[in-house]
């Protein structure tokens, strides 16, 4: 236990276990295969990549604190209106703003049970109670949330498609969720893997935003568009949400560089479709070979699979994140969010894929 000074921070803050992200290196392996964090296979769009490098003569100059360009080619892009899209450092920024803006001491934040862990923490640090709605086969459950909800209810959080799960709600699932919300309710749809989603019912919030006061969607250039590293994210919304937003942001919280390779990355429809193209090749692939060694998977349309280890000690999670990290391979370990026997394995390059398959391979054949 930390000795605490006279100094006290605001209730909830000491509740917080600190966020820790997918692991980077491994101990004397000079390049290993990150597959922890769900970053994109195939890297940045060369686009975005010429862009940043050619603003590098500029970056003596504030940003655009309102992201202009930025919006409106997003906007353009899309069919949306530039007005009501605010943009942040990565979309973890815009959860943040959302519940300081419309959440505090005595209310209660509502997320699916192994939804993102940025819902939870960024709740407590504004005071909030988290309350975790159980899902069901590893789905998130709207009857389960709407059961939840109470007068002190102020935001319902859904990823979708489900970080670290890979499952998703079709529109009809997501709307009947909204219906049954008060209006006083606020409904934020976190689609970050919405590019990766090739189902006919899937909607990643669009439409819900232009017909209701109280959804916002958010997204992030973090995955598909490989541009983790700058920390990019935005929100559509309503314009009352939006104004409020704008309100509580920082003036410069996006930074110039990362505004316009974002941009180019937008514009870049032929590397999204190659990202695309590579995942709906590889995600199959990789959870075919996964099921053929004995694994249990979570059916995901994202990119990245979530595996199901053995209870046996020689064999379950702990023992395969060991025995991939002793080769250079790096997964996410689940414990924090309620998966102690699961590994979640971004979807790589082929060669790192076929690499994986045969390492799990003989970690499954070994005894």
């Amino acid at each position: 236990m930390i000795p605490q000074p006279d100094l006290v921070p605001r209730p909830g803050i000491l509740d917080i276990t600190p966020y820790v992200g997918g692991e980077a290196k491994a101990s004397g392996i000079e390049r290993p295969i990150r597959l922890a964090s769900n970053e994109s296979a195939l890297g940045p769009s060369s686009k975005a990549m010429a862009a940043y490098r050619a603003f590098a003569d500029e970056l003596h100059r504030y940003p655009d604190g309102n992201a202009q360009d930025l919006r409106e080619t997003l906007a353009r892009c899309h069919g949306l209106d530039p007005d009501r899209i605010v943009c942040g450092a990565g979309s973890d920024e815009l959860i943040a703003l959302l519940l300081r803006c419309y959440a505090g001491p005595g209310d209660e934040v509502l997320y699916s049970r192994h939804g993102f862990l940025m819902y939870p923490i960024n709740a407590l640090a504004v005071g909030a109670t988290p309350i975790a709605a159980p899902e069901r086969e590893l789905t998130t459950d709207v009857d389960a949330l709407l059961a939840r909800v109470t007068d002190r209810t102020r935001i319902v959080f859904i990823a979708n498609p489900n970080n670290p799960t890979g499952t998703y709600l079709g529109a009809q699932e997501v709307a009947r969720l909204h219906a049954g919300l008060p209006p006083s309710v606020l409904l934020a749809i976190d689609a970050a893997y919405a590019e990766f989603v090739n189902r006919n019912d899937y909607e990643p919030g669009i439409a819900l935003v232009d017909r209701a006061e109280n959804v916002v969607m958010l997204r992030t250039f973090s995955k598909i568009y490989a541009l983790a590293g700058l920390r990019l994210g935005w929100a559509y919304c309503a314009p009352a949400i939006a104004d409020v937003l704008n309100r509580v942001r920082s003036p410069f919280n996006v930074g110039a560089a990362a505004q316009v390779a974002g941009a180019a990355a937008v514009e870049d429809v032929e590397a999204l479709n190659g990202a695309r193209a590579h995942n709906e090749r590889w995600l199959p692939w990789f959870s075919e070979r996964l099921t053929a060694l004995g694994l249990s998977l979570t059916p995901s349309v994202a990119n990245f699979v979530l595996a199901r280890f053995s209870d046996e000690p020689q064999k379950n999670a702990d023992a395969a994140f060991t025995f991939l990290h002793s080769r250079g391979i790096l997964t996410r370990q689940m414990r924090a969010y309620g998966l102690p026997q699961h590994l979640r394995i971004t979807i790589g390059t082929g060669p790192e894929m076929e690499t994986v398959a045969a390492v799990l391979a003989e970690f499954m054949a070994a005894r």
